[in-house]
């Protein structure tokens, strides 16, 4: 038996003597033993990746791996119990009861619990995903508010499918005692999967499901294989039979576009499918391309829309990708959100994602995310609309669909502008979400928009390639380091403030990864060591060192 060499280092949170087990402490050194090297393999492959895409080397469809791409036999696993039907999937953090209650009650076929962009990972709130899971799946997450407004779960529930952080992401309340006299970061991918699958695997087989992950930021099918490897361990270790544990991959990088089917083909006896995450798709581009010329520039955020011909080339070729192999294609999520107080507002927000989720189910796709419980309706009407009584169109192959990797990266979008207004909005935006991401809150609401990691990741990103590329807006201002300061300044004079907000911590963070020569390949990495770890962990981290 594995002797636990998992060690805590920081504050208590509530509830974390029942998360944070012997057992479960066992199980997640023995994924670290077998696992750890690897990740940080993986890791520093990127690096290199990204280093090279810069410099001027294209990505392409890999030819080693052409014959994986020819072979028409093989085929995924796809769906599993309570995966049949995914016309609707609603997201949201995790780590807030009500919240959870509300995405239990929203009708929708599946809900992503999310530990990643959408959750700000303190350490209280990375307990409380734990927590809330174990107790949603028992179905005794039940919650009254201070003010004494009850939440309430109802009979119809749907499917829970957990997102855990990224490989990139540590947990650094956590420390793996990787040999004696050396202790490292555990991951943050690892601890989340771990303890997720460790504590619920046996539950929700029980209760006519299984232990179903989305799996963010991968790259390539070597990062693929690394997952199904921990899949394939997790189900032995576990007693689970082979192919339990089922995964959608989000497809939110341009490296991963081009080895879709290799991605797939890694994790065939696991997999379930694709998803097209748009957002964190439009950040991995300008993150690759941040120092080419002048065409790989974006421009506003607001006209990178899905139609624009390189977002048109990456979902259709994942639709036709997917529905090859047996694998469900589900869309992204659109931005818009509706509003109870202001019905134009409203009447936008419905129109907006109506046609975005018409598109979609148009296109092929066998579902969808949505991020409130109001959109549930709009989205689901647009898929029974196309799919009736059908759980879905995987049947339809989109044999007419044929990408070829130079659309993927042909990023010119004709008439398209950057401006005064672009400039604001991602300073605003970036200025607004990280603060409220320090304090706690991974998914906000800005300008009637649903803000997360990955949106705020394009504004901060798109600035630092304006300014270094010396890009003038339509208006003919100069986007500069100056020019950033004087609309940060403006928006904390006009921002209402109080004595626990957190805007000139984020403002100084914006700042620093904005002006820096070197681009922060994420936003929240460095954040998230200099802010959100506590006192209490640097401490105990330097005392272990010691």
């Amino acid at each position: 038996m594995t002797t636990t060499r998992i060690e805590f280092c920081g504050e208590a949170a509530p509830h974390q003597d029942e998360i944070l087990t012997p057992a479960a402490l066992d199980f997640i050194t023995r994924l670290h033993d077998v696992f750890g090297g690897r990740r940080i393999e993986r890791l520093a492959e990127r690096r290199i990746r990204l280093d090279d895409i810069a410099r001027g080397r294209d990505p392409e469809f890999p030819f080693e791996t052409r014959a994986v791409r020819e072979d028409p036999s093989w085929q995924v696993a796809g769906s599993a119990p309570g995966l049949e039907d995914r016309r609707v999937e609603i997201t949201g953090p995790a780590s807030d009861r009500k919240m959870t209650v509300n995405a239990l009650n929203s009708g929708a076929r599946v809900w992503l619990a999310d530990a990643e962009d959408a959750s700000s990972p303190t350490w209280a709130n990375v307990v409380a995903v734990q927590t809330n899971l174990y107790d949603a799946i028992r179905r005794r997450v039940d919650f009254t508010s201070a003010e004494g407004k009850e939440y309430r779960v109802g009979d119809t529930t749907p499917t829970i499918v957990f997102r855990p952080r990224g490989w990139h992401l540590p947990e650094k309340h956590l420390k793996y005692v990787e040999r004696p006299g050396r202790r490292v970061p555990a991951s943050g991918s690892l601890v989340d999967f771990g303890l997720y699958v460790f504590h619920n695997a046996s539950e929700l087989i029980a209760r006519g499901t299984g232990p179903y992950f989305y799996l963010p930021k991968i790259e390539n099918r070597t990062e693929a294989r690394l997952w199904d490897d921990v899949f394939t361990f997790t189900e032995n270790a576990l007693g689970l039979a082979h192919g339990t544990i089922r995964a959608t991959v989000l497809i939110e990088t341009i490296t991963a576009a081009f080895e879709m089917e290799e991605i797939l083909y890694e994790l065939r006896e696991h997999c379930a499918g694709l998803n097209a995450g748009r957002w964190d798709y439009i950040f991995s581009i300008i993150k690759n391309f941040r120092d080419r010329g002048p065409d790989f520039v974006l421009p506003d955020r607001a006209q990178v829309t899905m139609t624009v011909p390189f977002m048109r080339a990456y979902t259709e070729l994942l639709v036709a990708t997917c529905h090859r192999r047996g694998a469900f294609a589900i869309g992204g999520m659109s931005a818009f959100i509706p509003s109870r107080r202001d019905p134009a507002v409203n009447e936008r927000a419905l129109a907006q994602v109506g046609a975005d989720k018409a598109r979609e189910a148009d296109d092929g796709f066998d579902g969808s995310w949505v991020a409130h419980p109001d959109l549930v309706p709009v989205a689901q009407a647009e898929f029974d609309r196309v799919l009736g009584e059908r759980p879905n169109q995987v049947d339809r192959q989109r044999e007419d669909v044929h990408v070829e990797g130079g659309e993927l990266i042909e990023l010119p979008i004709p008439g398209a502008t950057i401006t005064d207004t672009g400039v604001r909005t991602n300073v605003s935006v970036g200025l607004r979400y990280l603060e409220s991401w320090l304090r706690g809150n991974g998914a906000v609401a800005i300008d009637n928009l649903m803000e997360d990691a990955a949106t705020a990741e394009i504004s901060r990103s798109q600035l630092w390639q304006w300014i270094r590329h010396g890009v003038v807006t339509a208006e003919g201002t100069p986007v500069t380091a100056e020019l950033v300061d004087e609309v940060l300044e403006d928006l904390l004079a006009e921002l209402p403030a109080s004595d626990d907000d957190r805007f000139e911590a984020a403002a100084e963070i914006l700042r620093e990864i904005v002006y820096d020569n070197v681009f922060q390949t994420f936003l929240t990495t460095g954040a998230y060591a200099s802010h959100l770890v506590s006192d209490a962990a640097v401490t105990g981290a330097l005392q272990l060192a010691g």
